[in-house]
């Protein structure tokens, strides 16, 4: 074709115009041709279609340049508008496909071909388009030639295709328009076309790309990505499974420039991508709460810090017995060190927290399984970040063999999160003096869920009755150490006790319950 650059961008200016008012004006920006794109139509980054040049050329041979165009805009267009939709639908999809597969490639192009399907026999169903006409005369492989014998047999035209009557009847058999049932669809679709993706491989071409271009995730935006994630953590409710599909995509993620770190998320540019803590940093943000602030100003009074060895002529009031072995004598004994804290006052604000987590061999695996304390302990975390607070996280096991890890406060979500998700799987034994080195003026709530199952309960119960400090304390399971920490606790009114019975009540009762806790602060 001798077009110049200018006819080019005329033409595809009106065309695009056109394809927009079929389509209900798609927010997509204007598309562009390219001569550097080899072997595919068109790719789609950040939303923008482009379209090659090369290719435009090849078809005009056949169609007018016109047509080519239009169809071309109308597949991209479709995969936008209908088929893949969003993120999250494309990761469903692609998890569906890798399930038959347990391969990337396969799962990849099963998906691709899939998409592509829905995409243009939805646009060749409900619009005028020349989808049909241009796919008459692309070059095709093997794969190619069996999906254009499924569009002849379901669309009713004639696609110059000849054979492959066995799997496009068993093809068109596929609801394909039906989004309710994709993923099933593409199920039954992987499993017909295997034996092709099998062959592929064989001979070296599986990864050839799709001569209509491939459906990668460099055209979604870092916000769709992030909002997608978050909504397939939801679904599958599984750190396996969700790690099993995002890590086949961490390289493709940092390449559409998804820094997590500025979406709350902790991957950032060129950084490894840890999909363990990411599930629960997404699923956690599903159950967002409202949280009332209180009114804090400067109380005037003390209250104990930290310890400090403890000396004749200092006041015996200030003896902490739980940490002294019961023992009144220089060099053993335990003073509390007092500083001034926060009350109600005028101006509001929401208290800092320490989040305390049992990660003990009697606790569920996060990286395993779905740990609804991980959740819970999550969900809170996020709730007070939310809040403009900061969070300090307390993660033990065995603290006194070194058991324990310690983040002071901070809003880096990556590191929180990272520090819930980390598991010891030892026993369960408190460092009382690890808590307390969190403690602050401020005040700050406590959150701490555990199963009770802890060597030194009585410390613990010791240490939280003489604070006054917010308390929330959720357990797993009902046990003896469960109701001697309930009656231990029960006449501090800054302590709540919350008993979940079943795991899968966890996050709903944790949830609910620090909302009503912070409803009834006034």
């Amino acid at each position: 074709m001798g077009n110049g650059g200018d006819t080019y961008d005329s033409l595809l200016s009106s065309v695009w115009s056109k394809v927009r008012r079929k389509h209900f004006f798609p927010e997509l920006p204007h598309p562009a041709i390219s001569d550097s794109m080899d072997r595919v139509a068109l790719e789609i980054k950040s939303k923008q279609i482009t379209l090659s040049q090369s290719f435009i050329e090849q078809a005009a041979r056949h169609l007018p340049l016109e047509q080519v165009i239009e169809a071309l805009l109308d597949h991209g267009v479709s995969h936008y508008t209908y088929c893949p939709w969003d993120f999250h639908t494309h990761l469903t999809l692609y998890q569906e496909a890798k399930r038959v597969f347990k391969n990337k490639d396969k799962a990849q192009k099963s998906t691709d071909y899939f998409m592509d399907v829905v995409a243009d026999t939805h646009c060749f169903k409900d619009k005028e388009t020349s989808i049909s006409q241009l796919y008459r005369h692309v070059e095709r492989g093997a794969l190619d030639e069996a999906i254009h014998a499924l569009y002849q047999r379901i669309w009713g035209t004639d696609l110059n295709v000849q054979g492959h009557e066995e799997i496009s009847r068993k093809l068109s058999r596929i609801p394909y328009l039906d989004r309710k049932h994709w993923p099933q669809s593409l199920h039954r679709f992987s499993r017909i076309i295997g034996s092709m993706l099998e062959a592929e491989q064989k001979s070296g071409t599986l990864n050839q790309p799709n001569p209509m271009g491939q459906n990668d995730f460099g055209r979604y935006s870092p916000e769709e990505m992030d909002q997608g994630l978050k909504e397939f953590a939801m679904a599958t409710a599984d750190p396996g499974a969700f790690k099993d599909v995002v890590k086949d995509f961490e390289n493709e993620l940092n390449e559409a420039g998804y820094d997590a770190s500025s979406s709350m998320m902790g991957l950032g540019p060129g950084s490894s991508l840890d999909a363990d803590t990411l599930f629960y940093m997404k699923l956690a943000e599903n159950y967002t709460l409202p949280i009332k602030k209180i009114p804090i100003e400067k109380s005037g009074s003390l209250y104990p810090v930290s310890h400090s060895p403890w000396e004749l002529g200092k006041p015996f009031r200030d003896i902490d017995p739980w940490t002294s072995f019961g023992k009144v004598m220089p060099g053993i004994t335990q003073i509390w060190e007092r500083r001034e804290g926060e009350t109600f006052g005028q101006e509001e604000g929401t208290p800092n927290c320490i989040v305390v987590i049992d990660s003990s061999g009697s606790m569920t695996n996060p990286r395993q399984r779905l740990s609804h304390a991980v959740l819970g302990a999550a969900c809170a975390s996020d709730a007070y970040l939310r809040n403009d607070a900061t969070v300090a996280v307390y993660n033990f096991s065995d603290a006194k063999h070194g058991g324990h890890q310690i983040l002071d406060y901070t809003r880096h979500r990556k590191k929180i999160y990272q520090t819930l998700c980390h598991y010891f799987g030892g026993g369960t034994r408190l460092d009382i003096d690890g808590i307390q080195s969190l403690q602050d003026p401020s005040l700050p709530d406590i959150f701490i869920i555990t199963d009770m199952q802890i060597t030194n309960l009585e410390v613990l119960v010791g240490y939280l009755n003489g604070l006054e400090n917010r308390v929330t304390a959720v357990h797993i399971g009902d046990n003896a150490r469960v109701s001697h920490f309930k009656k231990s606790t029960n006449i501090r009114k800054n302590i709540s006790v919350y008993s979940v019975k079943k795991k899968n009540d966890i996050p709903k009762i944790v949830l609910g319950k620090i909302q009503e806790y912070f409803k009834s602060v006034s």
